[in-house]
């Protein structure tokens, strides 16, 4: 008996080792630090049907992906799974043959929005490389709590809205969270209050097409509001970094923080207590219309040098289904790209329809991103020096103009 009992243990270690030793590894890079965990399970429930799969997800720091990744691809390496920039920021990958084009690859991309394909869409053969996975929306948050406590409300014209700030300050808070220590956070600040000033969708039509270009008086008087917000943001905002910036508004040191739909779940795990409220950036009489920047945030694309093209496929295709778009909602408080998913917070509810009813693209990022220097590039170097006084807006606005005039054609 012994010897049987020794030779069925025997075998069960040589099954076990067989499986595991067909079992293929794909290496998944992101820039998502923060969502370390919500991406853990969601990976959990792929290999859950697929045992013979195993991801390990690797985020790298977001400032530093973009080059990390592009190296590495560059040079035949990198990882199975890519998580790709939007707009511009995938293109040059895909014209250099490192991604694999997924329009035939992932059936249920036929059913996305045409309008977010665009954000995983290569202009030069039409191809979609990524599998879009959450649309933002830039608005104002603000502490539910903390404006009920006060007496204050949504503000309708942006006279009112200043008059929130001296409110929030009056009360010994800082009104506005935001800084500009990092200059991402400043395109940020931009794309939330610069749109209604400049006028959303008529000027995006127009300087995309060409027929003006950003001298307009229009962009000058958007990035005016820009400046006009140092008075109610955290002292010292030149050395306020993002997570700075959210440790504020989160443990209700400032009443509002001007940011993205992203930051709800970032809240939701900072302070499970806080009840987020949004609103857009008024224009200066009720009347007159005001908008909020919304763009695809990103995609999930193949390594065109992966050896695990098949594993890596059946990956990307979960990542567009429904099931995985309504898991990112639920887990991340985003707005997935994935058709037919639904927000399940009032907060993201919210947003959602504020993004529906007064969407404009977000500008640098849909339009300036594909040359070099990009316009986001140069909006946020330009603005951070103009937000810590060393320069006017005027001269910013001509270093734009000069720099995205070096690859865009303005007639």
């Amino acid at each position: 008996m012994p010897h049987v009992i020794r030779h069925l243990i025997a075998l069960v270690a040589l099954s076990f080792l067989g499986a595991t030793l067909a079992q293929t590894t794909l290496n998944f890079w992101s820039w998502r630090t923060e969502d370390v965990s919500a991406y853990e399970s969601f990976i959990a429930a792929f290999e859950a049907d697929n045992p013979d799969v195993r991801v390990v997800f690797t985020p790298y720091l977001n400032t530093e992906y973009n080059t990390i990744v592009s190296t590495a691809l560059q040079g035949g390496g990198g990882p199975d799974i890519v998580h790709l920039r939007a707009y511009g920021g995938m293109e040059p990958l895909a014209n250099a043959g490192l991604l694999v084009r997924l329009d035939d690859e992932v059936p249920a991309l036929a059913d996305f929005d045409p309008g977010v394909l665009l954000g995983a869409t290569n202009r030069a053969d039409g191809g979609v490389y990524g599998v879009p996975f959450a649309l933002q929306t830039v608005q104002v948050l603000y502490n539910e709590a903390m404006f009920e406590r006060l007496g204050l409300s949504e503000p309708t014209t942006w006279d009112e809205f200043l008059a929130l700030g001296d409110a929030l300050k009056a009360a010994g808070t800082y009104a506005l969270a935001n800084g500009a220590s990092e200059p991402w956070t400043v395109e940020t600040l931009f794309g939330a209050v610069a749109p209604t000033f400049y006028g959303c969708n008529a000027f995006f039509g127009d300087i995309t097409a060409g027929e003006t270009d950003f001298t307009d008086a229009r962009f000058t008087a958007a990035l005016e509001r820009m400046v006009a917000l140092r008075p109610y943001m955290a002292d010292n905002y030149m050395g306020v970094g993002y997570t700075d910036m959210q440790t504020l508004f989160a443990f209700e040191q400032a009443g509002m923080l001007i940011g993205g739909s992203y930051e709800l779940g970032n809240m939701a795990q900072l302070n499970p207590d806080l009840r987020v409220g949004s609103f857009p950036v008024p224009a200066d009489s009720a009347d007159d219309e005001s908008c909020i920047s919304f763009y695809v945030d990103g995609s999930y694309g193949v390594n065109a040098n992966s050896p695990h093209q098949d594993a890596a496929l059946r990956f990307i295709r979960f990542l567009a289904t429904q099931e995985f778009g309504q898991m990112f909602t639920d887990e991340l408080q985003q707005i997935s790209a994935v058709p037919g998913t639904q927000p399940t917070s009032a907060s993201l509810s919210g947003m959602v329809e504020l993004m529906s009813e007064q969407g404009t693209p977000y500008l640098m990022l849909t339009a300036f991103r594909f040359g070099q220097p990009s316009g986001s590039t140069l909006l946020q170097n330009e603005m951070q020096a103009v937000m810590a006084g060393d320069k006017t807006v005027e001269a910013a606005v001509i270093n734009i103009q000069r720099g995205v005039s070096e690859w865009f054609d303005f007639r």
